[in-house]
Formats: C-alpha cells, structure tokens, sequence
C-alpha cells in the first residue's frame, strides 16, 4: 500500500538522497528520518541527463527500512517503460519530464492505475506554459531550478519567477516542490516565499555537519 503525499499547507523538506553516503544509504535514510515525511529518489539513465544512478533494486531495498513518502524523480528517457518498476519497487509519487513523455496524460492515467501520486517537471529552458497540458491532471508540479543531472549546482535565479509563474497555475490542493542549490538563509526562503511549498535539498543537509538542524531550517523558510 502505498504512502500519501503530505496534503498541502505545510512546508515539507525532501532530502534528496543523490548527496548521501552511497556506502551507508540506510544509515543516512534513518539519520534524516525523523525529521520528514518525505524521501527525494533522483533516478538518472545516463540518456535523458548526462548521469546514471538508481535502480529500482535500491528503491526495494531502501523501502522495508522506511516509512517516508518515496518522491521518485525520473529523470529518464523511457518513464512508460520503467515507471511500473519503480512503483513496484516501493516508490509513493513518480515525477516524470514533461520533456521526455509523448503521451503525458496517457502517462498520468497509468501511473493513478497504479495507485501513485504523480509529478511533473520541465527543464530550466523549458517555457512554464508548457505546463498547461497537464497541469490539471497531477499532484505535484517540481521545478528544476538547476539543470537535472547533478548534485550540487547553483540555484539559477530566474527560477524564483518562474516559480511565481506556476504557483499561479496551481489548485490549493496541489504541491509545488522545487530541487536545485536550495539551502537554509538563501534560496530556501526566497522560493517558499515565491510559492514553493516543497523543498529537495541535497548537499544543504547530507553535507552539512548538522543535518537535522539544516532541515529545521529549511522546513521554517529561514
């Protein structure tokens, strides 16, 4: 059975999971744990984004070990085609590319077939009114604010209007997550303060030397 996204009204901190210790991953699963209520999964296929990284062998594996929401990202090529294994996996929410899914609302219905909540997100140089497609039809819109393939980047300015731009497409009822260089006293605020009220955070809280604290942060918008 698969967990609910958080219904909207909060500020939730999703720690991406790219930026922890690969060598101890439950560890620093069960580190942040208490502190959220969801899991940031970036999968990567080497095609889509110049990266790979997870399987759905990791998602299985992680899963018995936690009681978090799974926010799968797929930055991937073929989402039809590995989406179902995710979801099988363990994954709660699949996130797809706008960019890379002919079919989206196609895409949508499977995914709900499936019993997930879904996401969609578009690239940095992707026009927000693209969105419009498919807006209606999804749980959760994420903005890139750094172009998908790498931990670690610098948040890209421009992204603070175009989270304004798509906080104002968006149902009282439907989440608007952000990923990219988001850390306490900088970005942090300054995206909830443009409508963001989910935060993927990665180098801000796995390399941080307190990483709980780092999310009390973010999760406070200072």
């Amino acid at each position: 059975m698969t967990i609910q996204l958080p219904p909207t009204g909060t500020i939730e901190v999703a720690p991406s999971i790219l930026s922890a210790d690969f060598a101890n991953l439950g560890r620093d699963v069960a580190m942040v744990e208490p502190a959220v209520n969801m899991l940031h999964i970036d999968v990567m296929d080497g095609h889509f984004v110049p990266n790979i990284t997870i399987g759905p062998l990791v998602v299985k594996a992680l899963r018995p070990h936690s009681k978090l929401f799974f926010d799968v990202h797929l930055m991937i090529s073929d989402a039809p085609r590995y989406a179902p294994e995710y979801v099988k996996a363990g994954a709660d929410g699949i996130t797809f590319h706008l960019e890379a899914v002919a079919d989206p609302a196609g895409f949508v219905a499977d995914m709900r077939k499936l019993g997930v909540s879904v996401g969609v997100t578009i690239k940095p140089g992707t026009p927000v009114e693209l969105l419009r497609a498919v807006v209606a039809d999804v749980d959760m819109v994420l903005l890139m604010a750094v172009e998908p393939g790498f931990g670690g980047q610098k948040f890209m300015p421009e992204s603070i209007d175009r989270c304004r731009a798509i906080k104002a497409m968006l149902r009282p009822d439907q989440r608007l997550e952000v990923d990219g260089g988001i850390y306490p006293g900088s970005t942090g605020p300054s995206i909830i303060a443009a409508g963001a009220d989910t935060l993927v955070a990665g180098n801000a809280i796995f390399a941080s030397p307190d990483p709980l604290a780092a999310i009390k942060l973010l999760s406070e918008g200072k």
